[in-house]
């Protein structure tokens, strides 16, 4: 779980994704026309991608990737 703190910043709206995910992009285009300017990670161009997806995949409680954190 503290693997996710490290990506935190003052923008309370973080996705995590991978660049192949087409909900992601939805998710973002929505966002962006709404005026919100989320903080985006793609997991799968981070060195240490493998362990955030577990971590992803532990905390949401299935298999998928994209993750939309709103605080």
């Amino acid at each position: 779980m503290d693997v996710l703190m490290l990506f935190g910043d003052a923008n309370s709206v973080v996705i995590f994704t991978k660049t192949s995910c087409c909900m992601s992009q939805s998710i973002k285009t929505l966002l962006r026309r709404f005026l919100v300017n989320p903080t985006i990670h793609e997991i799968d161009r981070l060195p240490n991608g493998k362990q955030i997806e577990k971590v992803l995949t532990f905390v949401g409680g299935s298999n998928q990737i994209m993750s939309l954190n709103i605080q």
